[in-house]
């Protein structure tokens, strides 16, 4: 089995989903009291809030290459970055190390194109839902039509990512806010809905929308026991 390399703290909610969801799921396929060979590097996740929404993504930078070598370092075989957004920073991340990074866009992404879905909605903060990194990987590298929710429904979902789902709380005025953004997006078309964000699984489930829910943190967490186990 090889070692995953977790960078989290991303928040630590999430995080602690992928932790859970990859041991159960080497227990699930190895049997008896498995777990998986994982190391996680839990950043401070109000240093890194401040730096996103002051746009300093130089420190941020040096904040995740430092992660993924203090990983390799450590021992991880391949890593797993334990949320959507800081993928803007996965290729500078590759290039620092001699080990795998295994994207969360692409897993979720095959998935998709699996289950035969072509036009995709898209949850998450402001920095995956409006910038290219995130989008524009989905639509050059596996051919998806993403749609984004307007402004005021961007502004909203980024809203409560960061006041309350980093911090664990969980309403359901939220989730009747997360409902009626999902409900606009069917109605321009998507056909399915990608949670883009890693912590959205805690607020809403299939039981919330018309439409199939493609968690990121769930797909991502399981194509790392995949890969660690070389299935």
């Amino acid at each position: 089995m090889k070692t995953i390399g977790f960078i989290g703290g991303m928040s630590w909610e999430s995080s602690s989903e992928y932790y859970r969801i990859a041991n159960e799921q080497v227990r699930e396929q190895l049997g008896g009291v498995h777990s998986a060979r994982s190391i996680m590097w839990s950043m401070d996740f109000g240093e890194i809030e401040k730096l996103q929404h002051h746009g300093d993504w130089d420190a941020l930078r040096e904040e995740m290459v430092a992660a993924a070598r203090n990983l390799e370092r450590g021992g991880a075989d391949f890593l797993v970055i334990c949320t959507n957004t800081m993928h803007k920073l996965a290729a500078d991340v590759e290039k620092a190390v001699a080990i795998p990074l295994l994207h969360i866009a692409d897993p979720t992404a095959e998935r998709i194109r699996e289950a035969g879905f072509q036009k995709i909605g898209l949850l998450g903060t402001a920095f995956t839902m409006e910038q290219d990194f995130y989008t524009g990987r989905l639509r050059e590298k596996f051919g998806l039509d993403v749609l984004v929710p307007e402004d005021e429904d961007r502004a909203t979902v980024h809203r409560i990512i960061y006041t309350e789902l980093v911090a664990g709380i969980v309403s359901d005025v939220s989730r009747q806010a997360y409902r009626a953004v999902m409900k606009r997006l069917v109605e321009r078309g998507a056909e399915a809905i990608i949670l883009g964000c890693t912590e959205i699984m805690l607020l809403v489930g299939a039981e919330d929308s018309t439409v199939p829910l493609f968690d990121t943190t769930e797909i991502h967490a399981l194509a790392a026991v995949d890969f660690a186990l070389e299935r």
